[in-house]
Order: C-alpha cells, then structure tokens, then sequence
C-alpha cells in the first residue's frame, strides 16, 4: 500500500493567469468557491498573519463533522504561478498534508489551475485510500468549476 495519497485534478478558466493567481494568493477568497469552506457559514474562523503571504494561517472549526477542524498556512508563493499550504486537520481525524495550486497560462485569456492534494496514508486508513481519493477528488473538482465560475463572472 502506498504510504501517500495524491490526487491532482485541473481546469481552464477563462481569464488572464496574473487575475486568477491574484485571487487565489488570498486564503481567505476560499469561502467563496472551496466546497470545503462552504459548507459550514456558522463554522468559527481565525487567522493570523497576512493573508495573501507566506505564513498566514487560516484555522476553521466547525460542528459539522464533515468540515472539522484544522489549519492552513502559506509555505510557498511563486508569483504568478504557484502557491503552496500546509495543512493540519484535528477533527473528524488528526491527519496532515500539503496543497498546491499550479497556475499556468495557455494564452493571454486562459488559464489552467491544478489544485495538488497530497497526505500521508497510514495503516488501516490506507486500506480505504481509494474510497478517500474518489471523494476527496470529486470536491476538489467541485470547488474548481465553483471558482470557473467565480472569476468568471
């Protein structure tokens, strides 16, 4: 069994790369398309830092055990072109793990986004990793045609 889990899903959207990346450099611009931040508008947030920089953090915790409670922080921003999370879940299960989103133009008015998931996997859990990368996955998905749609209102 793999030790990771990885999954990696992508989309066009159409507008200019420097736009979206200007968007997407804000965690806190996540309410507004992640699947994951949107299905509790009741959930307690806090942050600390700058957001849109290296170091920021941005922690939820939420009643619904579907959302939990974690941490994200900046690690990484390329400008223009990369922005790279580290990841600290609490609740429903204590887990870590790395995001990225890889933000590439195709032309001037096209832009493809890869959202990249990784974390570790330990045994039992690793015995459902395919259950975990077909829902994880799917709202990966979700939340990127939410912020096709989003951005390009």
């Amino acid at each position: 069994m793999a030790k990771e889990m990885i999954i990696e899903k992508s989309i066009v959207i159409n507008k200019p790369q420097q736009e979206v990346f200007q968007f997407l450099k804000f965690i806190r611009n996540q309410d507004s398309f992640s699947v994951w931040n949107m299905k509790d508008p009741n959930k307690k947030t806090s942050s600390e830092g700058t957001d849109g920089s290296v170091g920021f953090i941005y922690s939820w915790d939420s009643k619904d055990k579907s959302v939990g409670a974690g941490s994200q922080q900046i690690t990484k921003i390329i400008d223009g072109s990369r922005i790279e999370y580290e990841l600290i879940f609490l609740r429903p299960m204590k887990n870590t793990g790395t995001s990225k989103f890889i933000i590439e133009p195709l032309d001037d008015n096209q832009t493809k986004v890869i959202w990249d998931f990784r974390g570790p996997t330990k045994f039992p859990m690793s015995l459902f990793k395919g259950i975990f990368q077909k829902m994880l996955g799917k709202d990966i998905l979700q939340s990127l045609e939410n912020l096709k749609t989003h951005l390009e209102k």
